[in-house]
């Protein structure tokens, strides 16, 4: 699966350093998750990192962007490279 922020974001900035890979950033009106960064946490933690610090969870799972674990820990390797 992809993860995604939605409107509820309040913009506290807890999510972006715990991100390993950099792929969250900070848009207008709320944070927004960079799918082609994102491996949610796979390779680096049993879950997402920023789904555990996000004090109104509003870090959901986006269905249009669903990836398998295989491609997350594809995505994770080459980004070792």
């Amino acid at each position: 699966m992809a993860l995604k922020i939605i409107q509820e974001c309040i913009c506290c900035d807890a999510c972006v350093p715990v991100c390993p890979t950099s792929a969250i950033e900070c848009d207008d009106p709320v944070y927004v998750i960079d799918s082609a960064l994102c491996t949610e946490c796979v390779g680096y933690f049993k879950e997402p990192e920023c789904v555990k610090v996000c004090p109104v969870d509003c870090i959901v799972t986006d269905e249009e962007l669903g990836e398998s674990k295989e491609q997350l820990t594809k995505k994770f390797k080459m980004s070792r490279q």
